[in-house]
């Protein structure tokens, strides 16, 4: 148990630490036009500001879980937050664009802090509070990625003080997690990372997302691309045997079809690619068919970032009177709803503001309801691994937003951005709503 710390003021601090882990992976979208300017990049490079830092968490989530179950999750959660600050302060000081990208890989380590607190609520939070907990600390990341938008906006598109800012919120949550959260159980099973398994899910995942991003400037069917597409094959073939031969694989290939989980592995995918793919092609817009700045940016955003904490607050009650998957089907549909809206009306700040009304309200309740419709049909002992690979596969499908994003909008606008959102949250509210139908079937 906690000592002298109250398990729900650890949840707190928890769900801060989760937040503006959060924060970083949004915070540089509203401020991409601007570094496109000011390092005089095409807007495909300028995206990897944005992918970099996703893609790194994706390896990070899976990586850093298993070293939390090693070492325990409280010194590794510090390790992810000191990284995060380091990666801000590399990034405020940079000149050039490669610099920023550096520290922008930095800072993705941070979400894995999401299955890192969830395991540490687990150990402090009684069984029948666990769901509002875990409830809260998923509600949070739509907090902090609406909160990113915000920041970039207050600080006036000054790149070099938002990262400071990150930098200073990233230090304060080292010393609160530091000073008020304890773990039970510190250290866990004996054993090693799968460090080959991560350098082959980075490899993959880097040649798939750089052949999307340039493809259109390279020529899809160019060498390059093509070359691209060809070793994200290999790699990925490679990386699936390896794991299969491995005793503790980075991302453990049976639990991403297991009949238990697939719905919310698919669903978390497909809904990260949907958030991110709105707000990114949202973002841009704002600024450039309205002419709005950074701060009128994140104004826009501000009532998805407030209904997904209205919503968080009600996790607990929504998660005993519905099923996980329904909430998160029946907030699929209203991200799908926001993105329809977007793709037809998009002319006037009432559209923005009223669609991003629509995707805070359904964002929050694929949250809210996804970490415990991943875990709830598993045996206990794959909790864990349930719960990683389900933020693993969340942050895949925002990378692979950024980079599909800036293609489709550079080659057929932003109607058709907004477009392959909606499509992308509509299949996760069938996907949802099919695993609730097949959980039905089971019991």
């Amino acid at each position: 148990m906690y000592k002298k710390t109250s398990p729900w003021t650890a949840v707190v601090v928890l769900a801060f630490a989760v937040a503006v882990g959060s924060l970083q992976m949004t915070v540089v979208v509203p401020m991409l036009p601007l570094l496109q300017r000011q390092f005089g990049a095409s807007p495909t490079s300028v995206s990897w500001t944005l992918t970099a830092g996703l893609l790194s968490g994706a390896v990070a989530i899976p990586l850093l879980s298993r070293l939390g179950d090693m070492y325990g999750r409280r010194p590794v959660a510090l390790s992810a937050l000191a990284l995060l600050v380091a990666g801000a302060a590399v990034a405020a000081l940079s000149g050039a664009l490669g610099a920023v990208v550096a520290g922008r890989v930095l800072q993705g380590v941070s979400a894995a802090l999401l299955p890192l607190a969830m395991g540490l609520a687990r150990q402090a939070v009684p069984a029948h509070r666990l769901a509002t907990a875990i409830g809260v600390l998923s509600a949070t990341i739509g907090v902090g990625s609406g909160g990113g938008m915000i920041l970039a906006g207050l600080v006036g598109g000054d790149h070099r003080a938002m990262f400071w800012i990150l930098a200073a919120l990233g230090a304060l949550s080292f010393v609160l997690v530091a000073a008020l959260v304890r773990e039970a159980v510190p250290a866990g099973r004996a054993g090693r990372p799968d460090l080959v398994g991560a350098v082959l899910v980075a490899g993959w995942l880097v040649c798939l997302l750089l052949a999307i991003s340039k493809g259109g400037a390279w020529g899809w069917t160019s060498p390059p691309t093509l070359g691209l597409l060809a070793g994200a094959v290999v790699l990925a073939v490679a990386w699936v045997v390896t794991a299969r031969r491995t005793a503790a694989p980075l991302i453990e290939i049976p639990m991403l079809l297991h009949r238990g989980t697939v719905g919310a592995t698919v669903a978390s995918f497909l809904i990260g690619f949907a958030l991110f793919g709105a707000i990114t092609t949202l973002s841009a817009v704002a600024q450039g068919s309205l002419g709005a700045s950074v701060l009128q940016v994140g104004l826009y955003l501000l009532p998805t970032t407030v209904l997904m904490l209205a919503v968080s607050m009600l996790a607990g009650p929504l998660m005993r009177r519905f099923p996980a998957a329904a909430l998160v089907s029946g907030g699929s549909a209203l991200v799908t709803a926001a993105a329809v809206w977007l793709v037809v009306f998009r002319d006037t700040a009432a559209d923005l503001y009223g669609a991003a009304a629509v995707l805070g309200l359904g964002v929050g309740l694929v949250y809210a309801a996804l970490g415990t419709m991943a875990v709830e049909h598993v045996e206990p002992a794959k909790t864990a691994a349930a719960g990683g690979v389900n933020a693993l596969v969340r942050v895949v499908g925002s990378s692979l937003a950024g980079a599909v994003g800036a293609a489709v909008s550079a080659t057929g606008g932003a109607g058709w951005s907004f477009g392959v959102a909606a499509g992308a949250a509509l299949l996760a509210a069938v996907f949802a709503a099919v695993h609730r139908a097949r959980a039905v079937a089971w019991a």
